[in-house]
């Protein structure tokens, strides 16, 4: 039987590659990925995949053909990712229930966000900013696939010792933040996040990266309504029946 070929589509990042070493394949600001096949079907279904929560990281890597380390990608190129991944396996139309209703986008229409390059030192993931209360100046970075696996296994760690408290959003500042005052020692950082970090700069900074953060703009308009949404991304997003 004739071998059938696979068809392979360029995805454009929403960082343009901009912070990425140059030696990084990443740094092009595109990726290639093949078109879905049963075969990554058979990891949406995958219960080992769907019990430890990585069956969408499981498909995207089968679906990427250039070839990078996939932890190195930031959150807003990998949110770019999914989408294309939706796109190349189901089509562009994706239909999901909002308030009771039927909500359906069409995902191709979906564009990134801004991006002001303004803020970007070429091939660094490294920011600085102002605690606008406490006027330290901090250096933060961008996560990536790695931080948030690091994250996410310092979370589990500390449910095991404190079942009742989930310190998410002061753990993520610590992988978030890499110097305070010019001082880089982690026990520095997490000192000042657990004891002096106030909670209107901490505010202001997950504002501040929220706004330069190159992502995908996934937000919608329900219809009759002048309020925007975010559409919701999960194992749905790829199979409505999952």
């Amino acid at each position: 039987m004739e071998e059938i070929e696979v068809n392979v589509e360029e995805i454009k990042l929403p960082s343009n590659g901009i912070i990425y070493p140059q030696d990084n394949p990443l740094s092009k600001g595109t990726i290639e990925m093949k078109h879905m096949t049963a075969k990554e079907e058979d990891i949406l279904l995958n219960q080992s995949y769907l019990k430890n929560g990585t069956a969408l990281d499981k498909l995207m890597k089968s679906l990427i053909v250039t070839p990078i380390n996939y932890d190195d990608l930031i959150t807003g190129d990998k949110n770019a990712i999914m989408v294309a991944s939706r796109i190349l396996g189901y089509g562009p139309e994706y239909s999901f229930e909002y308030e009771g209703e039927t909500q359906t986008v069409d995902l191709s229409l979906l564009e990134p966000k801004p991006l002001d390059e303004s803020y970007f030192t070429p091939e660094v993931n490294e920011f600085n900013f102002i605690l606008p209360i406490s006027k330290l100046p901090i250096t933060f970075k961008l996560l990536t696939g790695k931080d948030e696996k690091n994250i996410s296994r310092e979370l589990e760690g500390l449910k095991k010792i404190h079942k009742d408290n989930n310190p998410e959003l002061s753990t993520r500042l610590k992988h978030i933040i890499t110097s305070i005052d010019g001082d880089p020692e982690i026990s520095a950082i997490r000192e000042f996040v657990d004891k002096r970090m106030l909670a209107r700069d901490s505010q202001a900074l997950r504002s501040h990266i929220k706004k330069i953060q190159p992502d995908v703009d996934l937000t919608f308009f329900p219809s009759g309504n002048d309020t925007s949404v975010n559409i919701p991304i999960g194992l749905s997003f790829f199979w409505p029946d999952i």
